[in-house]
């Protein structure tokens, strides 16, 4: 029969957008990429869908989706951002776990706690709330109910493995030095990591009657694969899998070697572990050394547990101490930093659980009217965080209230989840609070304060900020959690102001600024922003009009007046919202207390402001493209007139700038002639073209020129015209051109269409 193997990939990134916006600003630390979750996407996630296998002569002969030969989790809020941003990643997924579920009965993904809390320090509200939600997420992005749920950082106890039950969820993933004994017929027998039998599944009968079966990953071999470098080589990689294959068969011929490791281990810590990962699956595919791939589900489908066992409570795979490390100085650190305590980590959560406290009680008191069942709606929220088309449906079944009061019922839920968000693990596993991750969490805090206010709430921020007060960085110049919470959350809050602001600046730059009298509205995943124009000065050149904020699903929103007025004479006249820099906007709230804000480009955050100047910069290339590409044009022509005495390039920056859109305009007008004098223009124009890229082009044109390669060769891969001779002849030309030209993306829309369909551009492209 062989033995049994299976690898589990934990993928998982935490929250990250802003709560205002509900999108990822840009974070310094993950550049060149704009943040986090794309980096590491691009290092790992991305490589993992599309790993090559590679034949003696460095040729590809295999491009393997990972995701359809191992176990998987995706963290929800990942997933999200996948799905809107980078969808062909998603799709490898999705499609990794369809043929999973169609080779073995059972699919390879299985589901993750949806913000990365720590179960065991969660009320049972709160755990409900996060593996409903869950579940409800992994439904909508694969199409079943899931079998098995990763625990955030393996974090358990019995009221979690009740819920989980009660939700329909059959087993777990743990650390082997989780199981506390094992339960014969003389009694309970005492195990350890080194003890502990982890080739077979095992099952912990519950106090309520259920059962939850539990699975132990192979400590060791797991952990050398994260921190000892084992995916330099694949062979050796395979090496150690094969004994430890062989360690767990002996006495039980049946037995499955499970190894679990983060998803940014293959690539990101390290680079081309994605393809020592591919090597290793394709052995196990054929049956080398008679091991087989399966999944946890299809191995528990098979070998129902009967062994019980009894587990350490609460206990985590990352803090010996159980479940400290998200609540206090327990001694469990990254190891970075010597002599640093975490004794900071005590007060953020009491700080965290007081707002948590106060938003639980006034959504009950203020749900109750508007709601049918307010705490059964707040456990199906998680359908329409899942897919917002169900919004309208969710309020038919769950608001009572007449519809003007339905805007209160979904900033209810909003603040609810914004307050979950807070709780995310990351927040407390590092070694000190100035860290973006405490950042993220007190920014999703304050944001659940904000909607309790508008709802009718009075938050408690004085004794939030008092409690915080007590969190003490180990680095003495940047003082408290209180310090922390009013420089670096309280500074860079949205406004009302700063939201029609940026909606102004989106506007603009999407060349869709509002006529005089016609809404306009741009749409962020957690707000949507209208604008509308009712007078326009043109001799002081200020703008005026109306301003709806609308949290999602909303109807009427916030209403505002506004007024946009330039400050320098220099912005140009009758073009409205001409420059951020030079803006001052004042706005006016319509209802309530009639509050008055201000935003000019300092009452920005300095993520805001990068997001901003990133737009601005995006709206400038589209509008300079067409010139650029025209000059290329130009430019194009006159090259074979070019002599050698014009060595080297004078204007040198003018030549980089304009490299990229040299590339395209070849792409564009290398068509075969029946010339002979026209084919050795275009070789004496490729040739000069080189020269210029190779000597000039910095690494920002060589991107610049990576991306045009992708889109002409994405739209030309789907032109029922193209032909493969063609393609093929223009992939040699960039090549000639642009020696330095990333075509992984390329490569892997040739191997989707089939590289039978495209031979010769495939064999261009370096495949086999």
């Amino acid at each position: 029969m062989g033995a049994s193997l299976c690898i589990h990939g934990h993928f998982y990134q935490p929250p990250r957008e802003d709560p205002w916006l509900g999108i990822i600003l840009p974070e310094a630390s993950a550049a060149p990429m704009m943040h986090w979750n794309e980096r590491i996407t691009r290092e790992s996630y991305a490589p993992l869908a599309f790993a090559r296998r590679l034949d003696a002569q460095g040729k590809i002969v295999d491009v393997l989706n990972c995701y359809e030969w191992i176990n998987f989790n995706v963290g929800p809020t990942l997933m999200r951002w996948l799905v809107r941003e980078m969808p062909e990643v998603a799709k490898r997924m999705q499609a990794g776990d369809a043929h999973s579920l169609r080779r073995l009965g059972h699919g390879n993904a299985i589901a993750q706690v949806y913000h990365h809390v720590i179960l065991p320090l969660a009320s049972l509200q709160d755990k409900r709330c996060e593996v409903r939600w869950a579940i409800a997420d992994f439904q909508h992005h694969f199409g079943r109910a899931p079998q098995g749920m990763w625990l955030s950082e393996c974090a358990v106890d019995t009221p979690t493995l009740e819920v989980l039950a009660e939700e329909g969820i059959s087993f777990v993933i743990l650390a082997p030095r989780q199981a506390k004994a094992i339960v014969t017929a003389d009694g309970e027998t005492p195990v350890d990591e080194n003890s502990l039998n982890i080739g077979q599944g095992y099952v912990v009968h519950l106090p309520s009657g259920q059962r939850m079966n539990v699975l132990f990953y192979h400590g060791a071999l797991s952990q050398r694969i994260a921190f000892e470098g084992l995916l330099a080589n694949g062979e050796a990689f395979w090496g150690r899998i094969v004994e430890a294959v062989r360690q767990s068969q002996a006495g039980n011929p049946e037995a499955l070697t499970t190894i679990a490791t983060d998803g940014e281990t293959y690539g990101h810590h390290f680079p081309f572990g994605e393809m020592a990962l591919a090597y290793v699956l394709e052995q196990a595919l054929a049956r080398r050394d008679d091991v087989f791939l399966t999944n946890v589900a299809a191995y528990f489908a098979a070998h129902p547990p009967t062994c019980q066992v009894v587990l350490h409570e609460p206990s985590s795979w990352s803090c010996v101490h159980g479940v400290e490390r998200w609540r206090s100085d327990c001694g469990c650190t990254t190891g970075g930093h010597p002599g640093w305590n975490q004794r900071w980590r005590t007060p953020l959560r009491n700080a965290l659980e007081l707002m948590k406290q106060a938003v639980n009680t006034h959504y009950a008191s203020t749900a109750a009217p508007l709601m049918r069942n307010p705490a059964e709606a707040l456990l199906e929220y998680g359908t329409v965080l899942a897919n917002p088309e169900l919004a309208e449906q969710f309020a038919g079944r769950w608001f009572t209230g007449e519809p003007a009061l339905h805007d209160v019922c979904w900033k209810l839920l909003s603040m609810q989840e914004q307050a979950l968000a807070a709780f995310a693990s990351c927040a407390w596993f590092f070694d000190d609070l100035y860290r973006l991750e405490p950042q993220h969490s007190l920014g999703y805090a304050y944001r659940a304060f904000e909607l309790m206010n508008l709802t009718g709430g009075v938050a408690p921020l004085e004794q939030f900020k008092i409690m915080l007060e007590e969190a003490v960085s180990n680095a003495p110049p940047q003082g408290n959690g209180k310090q922390f919470f009013e420089q670096e959350v309280l500074t860079q809050a949205d406004t009302p102001a700063t939201l029609l602001l940026t909606g102004c600046v989106r506007l603009q730059c999407e060349e869709r600024e509002p006529p005089i009298g016609q809404p306009v509205e741009c749409l962020f995943p957690h707000v949507g922003i209208e604008l509308t124009v009712q007078q326009y000065n043109e001799e002081t050149r200020v703008l005026e009009g109306t301003g709806v904020i609308r949290n999602p699903h909303e109807k009427q929103g916030r209403v505002m007046q506004w007024r946009w007025q330039p400050l320098s004479v220099s912005v140009a006249p009758g073009v409205p919202f001409a420059s951020l820099a030079h803006t001052h906007l004042e706005v006016r709230e319509t209802q309530g207390e009639q509050r008055r804000y201000t935003a000019s480009l300092n009452d920005f955050s300095p993520a805001t402001r990068s997001y901003l100047l990133h737009l601005v910069l995006q709206a400038e290339e589209k509008r300079r493209k067409p010139a650029l590409a025209a000059a290329a044009k130009h430019v194009l022509a006159m090259i074979p007139y070019w002599g050698n005495e014009q060595y080297p390039v004078h204007a040198p920056e003018w030549w980089n700038g304009l490299s990229p859109y040299l590339v395209l305009e070849v792409l564009h007008n290398n068509n075969t002639s029946p010339l002979p004098q026209r084919h050795a223009e275009q070789q004496l124009q490729q040739e000069k073209i080189a020269a210029i890229v190779r000597s000039l082009a910095t690494p920002a044109a060589q991107r610049l020129g990576e991306r045009f390669v992708q889109e002409y060769f994405a739209t030309k891969l789907q032109c029922p015209h193209s032909t493969d001779a063609h393609l093929a002849r223009q992939v040699a030309m960039v090549r000639a051109v642009f020696p330095e030209n990333d075509w992984w993306a390329v490569q892997n829309m040739v191997w989707e269409l089939g590289v039978d369909k495209w031979p010769l551009l495939a064999g261009q492209l370096g495949f086999a």
